[in-house]
């Protein structure tokens, strides 16, 4: 359909309609220029060349006069009528022209001497003696008689009376009207021709208006396909115009779209995963609870402590909802050193534990320093909660070469430079086959080193999503002498 109603009730024409709409009307106004433009220099050029012939047969006519001869007697010639006979006779006319020759005093009818040849009924002005008349008596030379018959251009030339003879004058008529109708018809034709490339027009862009727009109407399906359940259609993109950008756009929205939706599906299954226990508990505990004074009390405590828990449950999965957008990170040159120091002297109150700051890159990088003191933080928090008082946790930053020499190069990545931030402990380790899975979100590993926290598995998470906004990645590494290092591997561009 090109014509559609909108939900408003208006009538709404396709963009097809518009461009094949506009491209024809602009065409119609420039063939129809054309065309007026052709049929106004075709008219022009009518009127010069009747004017040209007007003056050419005058001219002639003049220089006969003075240098003429009488075939009869051979000298000059004695009469005016004779003059006009003799040079009739020698004179060939354009089929719409009219020679003619008048004799008698200005003002009353005149004698007509003519060529024998016939003009369509009606038109010769030979036989119109009124306009005749009007033309010897008129005082100009060259003039335009309009009549019913049709226009006539004609030019003259006087003679003067000679001895005992009467005065003359030679006339040059043109009938214009049919040089005028080749020009009429031809501006006629011009208008037909111009209709069959409207028409030709009509055609071509209305398919080639389908073929540039079809993309167009592809995304106005695939949008009004689109729901929150199926965001995975795609838009073809061909070519390199501005409909192949248009399609790359829609289908880059529609990647944001498909993320965002399937972050806030994550954000809610494990909102109700991970609540639903906690929730279960409060519950079980208010339901239980007696009147007697201790029993109130520690069913607040517990009760207090899984809200508690809750609040830091919803503040992680906000902080990892909100690791999808751009401004998750915000990158400024910082110094490393200075940053490691402070995130060392930060750590050393999250338990009694033997701290050390392994060794520091002296370098500026461009990063986050807040997401990162928070990712390092949680790194040593965990590294708490895996080893025993008075076991020893390293803090470092250093700067690699490649990735190749960090143990990550990566085809189509490059060798960009690179810093490492760590945190290794002496602990009991991480198993090979939980390496992995400790990254994910509410996973914990199939067995837990040291003690028992109230933690809800999103630490490490949080620790990849920070890495990740960085255009970096974590990882884990075993300790030289039994542990484990984590290890946060950034690009310093």
């Amino acid at each position: 359909m090109t014509v559609s109603r909108s939900p408003l009730g208006f009538w709404r024409v396709s963009a097809r309609v518009r461009i094949l709409l506009w491209l024809l009307v602009v065409m119609a106004l420039a063939l129809g220029a054309v065309a007026v433009t052709v049929r106004s220099i075709l008219q022009r050029d009518v009127d010069h060349r009747i004017s040209q012939l007007l003056t050419q047969e005058t001219g002639e006519f003049a220089n006969f006069v003075p240098q003429g001869v009488d075939p009869d007697t051979g000298g000059r010639f004695a009469t005016a009528d004779r003059l006009l006979r003799v040079y009739l006779q020698r004179q060939y006319a354009d089929p719409d022209e009219e020679l003619l020759g008048l004799t008698g005093p200005a003002g009353d009818r005149p004698d007509v001497i003519r060529q024998r040849r016939d003009l369509p009924r009606g038109i010769a002005l030979w036989q119109d003696t009124g306009s005749l008349t009007r033309i010897r008596a008129s005082e100009d030379s060259f003039g335009t008689l309009e009549r019913p018959q049709g226009e006539v251009r004609w030019a003259k030339v006087e003679i003067g009376p000679s001895a005992g003879g009467r005065p003359g004058a030679f006339v040059v008529a043109f009938h214009p009207e049919r040089e005028r109708a080749v020009a009429d018809r031809t501006f006629w034709m011009l208008l037909a021709l111009s209709g069959v490339a409207l028409l030709m027009t009509t055609g071509i862009g209305w398919a080639v208006a389908g073929r540039i727009l079809a993309p167009v109407r592809l995304v106005r399906t695939t949008a009004a396909e689109l729901t929150e359940q199926d965001l995975t259609r795609r838009i073809p993109v061909e070519g390199r115009d501005d409909i192949a950008a248009l399609a790359e756009t829609f289908n880059a929205m529609l990647d944001r779209l498909e993320r965002a939706f399937a972050a806030q599906r994550v954000f809610v299954d494990d909102a109700g995963h991970e609540l639903r226990t906690p929730i279960t508990i409060v519950r079980g505990h208010l339901e239980l609870m007696s009147d007697d004074p201790a029993d109130r009390e520690e069913t607040v405590r517990l009760v207090t402590d899984e809200l508690d828990r809750m609040s830091r449950i919803v503040e992680d999965l906000l902080l990892l909802a909100g690791a999808e957008r751009p401004d998750f990170v915000t990158p400024e040159p910082v110094q490393l050193a200075e940053l490691t120091a402070d995130v060392f002297v930060k750590v050393r109150t999250l338990g009694e534990r033997e701290w050390v700051l392994d060794g520091v890159a002296d370098r500026e990088v461009r990063l986050d320093a807040q997401r990162m003191t928070q990712a390092m933080v949680q790194l040593a928090q965990n590294a708490v909660q895996h080893t025993a008082p008075g076991g020893r946790i390293r803090i470092g930053s250093r700067s690699v070469g490649s990735r190749a020499e960090a143990g990550r190069d990566r085809a189509g990545r490059g060798e960009a430079d690179l810093v490492e931030l760590y945190v290794a402990d002496h602990g009991p380790g991480i198993p090979p086959q939980d390496a992995e899975v400790i990254f994910e979100r509410f996973r914990r590993g199939t067995s837990r080193r040291g003690t028992r926290t109230s933690g809800a598995g999103l630490g490490l998470a949080i620790v990849r999503a920070i890495a990740e906004g960085h255009h970096g990645h974590v990882e884990l590494r075993p300790t030289e002498g039994g542990g484990a290092t984590f290890v946060l591997t950034l690009e310093t561009g």
